[in-house]
Order: structure tokens, then C-alpha cells, then sequence
């Protein structure tokens, strides 16, 4: 349980690491939010009596959230001009969202009833940074499964264009171009042909809503513009054609769709980005017991692939990692990316193979 002093701290923590995210906007609002907030609210006295694990539980985020939420609608002069960086002295934004909260303390206070739920279709540069490892390996032929889908940003893989290290991929007309800062040696130079995208969330986002669609949007920092775009963008793609998102539990979902018959002349892919660390212990062995089976099964006609871009917190880095079956080659660590998908940095081989426990991350929930 959290004490009033652990829990205003909660707001500093996660300023440290907006900075190192290059967000100075959003690291101002988490420390002024730390004096700012007071009992005169509803909103500052259920933050401060924070009963959980603050930082564990995103509370920072949940308000930075509705904080964004009300900017992004307007109506707050106050606000939009720290939320735009026009006021960057300490002492008057601390003032400026103190008298924020608790004029907006009806609007702010549902923000706090569950933790960030973000999608960030940049991530997908890591995701297909590895498919282009399992392509060459296996040829071009794939039907990919996605865990911890949220909205089904990540389930458009198929149809956004990408640049990685000046290999293109996708359709050349795509609304959303993915071309992160490319590092090292370029990724293979694959055929790739996406036959199908499938995915699961425990608690799909439905971007056909609005309030919902917004709400996920405000979780993406404001000093992202890149990032907003890209998930309006996204977000319009969906509406337009949509995407095959199931409500469900991740490990009964994998081997539900792992005990499905497979074509001929395809490889069977497993991915997920920034997920594992908050599925359940229980539930990772499962998704590794089924994975292991289905490998074991796997052919040459009918390949198996994993492919993963997940928060490595002993290192503090974001690791891109590919195993393949049939054969006993173990799961390697391909490249290391940034966590929004802004940089990629390709490895060189031969790839480091060590036994890889995905941590629970303590705040990473954008």
C-alpha cells in the first residue's frame, strides 16, 4: 500500500522517464502534478490515498490521460497552454493544473478506474524486423497471431508500408508509412506474402466509438506528433475496412488457434509487443507449453515461428527476438528498438541465444 509521500514520488518516477523518452511536455505535467494535487478534490484525494502499487498500477498515466483527454477537446485556456508548452515555468503550471483538477474533477476522476491501454502501430518495425528473419528462413508464406492486440493497430502489419534500413515492404499507397531510424546492418531482404492477421485482447478497444477512440489517442503523449498522426491514421484504416479482433484470454486463444489445421507451404506466426510482462505467470507457461508443442509438431511444409518486441528491464532495452521451428534453433535476439519503434538497431550474427525472462516492467504503459 502506498503512503501520500510514495504516491506523489509515483509522479517523478514517471517524469524521469518521460525525459528519457524525449517528452519534456508530458515530464513537466508529472511534476507539477506531484505538488498540484491536493485534497480540495475528489480526483487528488483518491490519488493521493492510493491504496495499490503507484507506480505498478499507472496511476500517473490514467491522469495524464484525462488530463490530455481535456486538452485534446478544448475549453481550457490554462491548460492548452501548458499542454501546448507555452508555459514551462514550474511554479505556474503546478498553479495552472491545480486549479484544473478541480474544476474538471467530474471529468478527471473515471481516468482513474483502470490502467492506460495504449497501441502504438510504430512498434510494428520490431515486429517486422523479425517476420523478415523468419521469411528468409522459411520463404514468404505466413499467417500471423497476435496477443495483447489492444485496438488492432499492430493487426494492420499487412497494410502499412515500411522503410527498415531501405528495405520496402507493403503497399506503396498505404496512409501510414513506418520508416524508423535504421541502425547497423540491414534486415534480410525476404519475399514476404501476409496470408492472414488474427488477434486477441482481453478488453478490446472498439475504435468505431468514438469515446473510445479518443480515449486511447489520449493515452499517446502529447509531444508525440508523429505518434498521434499515425494512430489517427490507424485508427481511420480500422474504421474503413476493419481488422480481426477477438475479446478473449491470450494463452486459451493460442491454443485454440494453434490445435487448427495448417495449409501447406506456410509458417504459422506467433507475435506480440509489449505484452508478456502483464500476462499472469500462469499464463505465459501455458503460451510457452503450447508453443513447444506446436513446435515439436511443426514440418517443413508447415513451419512455426515466434516473434517478439518486449522490454528487456535488466538491460533497459526493447528486444526484438525470433524462434522457429521445426529444428532445435533457439530463440535470438535479431535487433534492439526503441520502444515506440522510432529507431531500430539490426544485430549482426551469430545472434546471442541466452535464456530470456520477460520481467514485469514497472511503468512501462506507453
Amino acid at each position: 500500500m502506498g503512503s501520500e509521500a510514495e504516491n506523489r514520488e509515483s509522479f517523478h518516477v514517471q517524469a524521469a522517464y518521460c525525459e528519457a523518452m524525449a517528452a519534456p511536455i508530458t515530464a513537466r505535467v508529472c511534476v507539477a502534478l506531484a505538488d498540484a494535487l491536493d485534497c480540495d478534490s475528489e480526483t487528488g484525494r483518491r490519488v493521493l490515498d492510493w491504496s495499490g502499487e503507484p507506480v505498478a498500477d499507472a496511476l500517473v498515466l490514467r491522469l495524464v490521460g484525462g488530463l490530455h483527454a481535456l486538452h485534446r477537446r478544448g475549453g481550457d485556456a490554462g491548460l492548452d497552454r501548458v499542454f501546448t508548452g507555452a508555459v514551462t515555468d514550474g511554479a505556474e503550471v503546478t498553479a495552472i493544473l491545480r486549479s484544473v483538477v478541480r474544476a474538471h474533477d467530474a471529468a478527471l476522476l473515471p481516468w482513474l478506474d483502470g490502467p492506460p491501454q495504449t497501441n502504438e502501430a510504430g512498434r510494428s518495425a520490431g515486429l517486422m524486423t523479425g517476420l523478415l528473419h523468419v521469411a528468409e528462413r522459411y520463404g514468404p508464406e505466413m499467417d500471423l497471431l497476435e496477443i495483447g492486440s489492444s485496438a488492432g493497430l499492430n493487426l494492420l502489419i499487412d497494410r502499412y508500408a515500411f522503410d527498415l534500413g531501405g528495405i520496402r515492404l507493403g503497399p506503396i499507397d498505404s496512409p501510414v508509412l513506418i520508416a524508423p531510424e535504421w541502425r547497423g546492418p540491414p534486415p534480410p531482404d525476404a519475399a514476404m506474402t501476409i496470408r492472414s492477421v488474427q488477434g486477441v485482447d482481453i478488453a478490446p478497444v472498439d475504435v468505431a466509438d468514438p469515446d473510445q477512440a479518443e480515449r486511447l489517442a489520449a493515452y499517446v503523449w502529447v509531444d508525440a506528433a508523429e505518434r498521434l498522426e499515425r494512430i489517427e491514421r490507424g485508427i481511420a484504416m480500422i474504421r474503413a475496412h476493419g481488422v480481426s479482433l477477438a475479446q478473449g484470454d491470450a494463452a486459451e486463444w493460442v491454443e485454440a488457434r494453434l490445435a487448427e489445421p495448417q495449409p501447406a507451404g506456410t509458417t504459422r506466426v506467433l507475435m506480440h509487443s509489449v505484452v508478456w510482462q502483464y500476462l499472469p505467470p500462469a499464463s505465459q507457461a501455458r503460451i510457452r507449453e503450447a508453443m513447444d508443442a506446436a513446435g515439436a509438431r511443426a514440418t517443413p511444409e508447415r513451419r512455426l515461428a515466434w516473434v517478439m518486441m518486449e522490454p528487456n528491464r535488466d538491460l533497459h532495452r526493447h528486444e526484438v527476438r525470433v524462434q522457429t521451428w521445426p529444428g532445435d534453433r533457439p530463440m535470438e535476439l535479431v535487433a534492439l528498438t526503441h520502444a515506440h519503434g522510432a529507431w531500430v538497431e539490426a544485430l549482426s550474427p551469430p545472434y546471442e541465444t541466452r535464456d530470456y525472462v520477460m520481467r514485469r516492467g514497472p511503468y512501462e504503459r506507453d
